[in-house]
């Protein structure tokens, strides 16, 4: 049953019972809380010059008329 939803949801009712129903919230908040480079949000100028560089470059082929 590995690998499935069924397995999934069952593993997830055996980790809350063996360890609480807050379970998957205290792993998340354990993952946050290590984060030390703050993303983006740390450097908003480099955010800024990253999303004009990404929004100039366009997927999208040059029509031909």
């Amino acid at each position: 049953m590995a690998g499935t939803k069924a397995g999934g949801q069952k593993a997830a009712a055996t980790n809350k019972q063996k360890y609480g129903a807050e379970f998957y919230a205290q792993i998340g908040a354990k993952g946050g809380k290590l984060g030390k480079t703050g993303g983006f949000f740390a450097n908003r100028e480099l955010a800024r010059a990253a999303g004009a560089k990404g929004g100039r470059i366009s997927r999208r082929t040059k029509k031909t008329i």
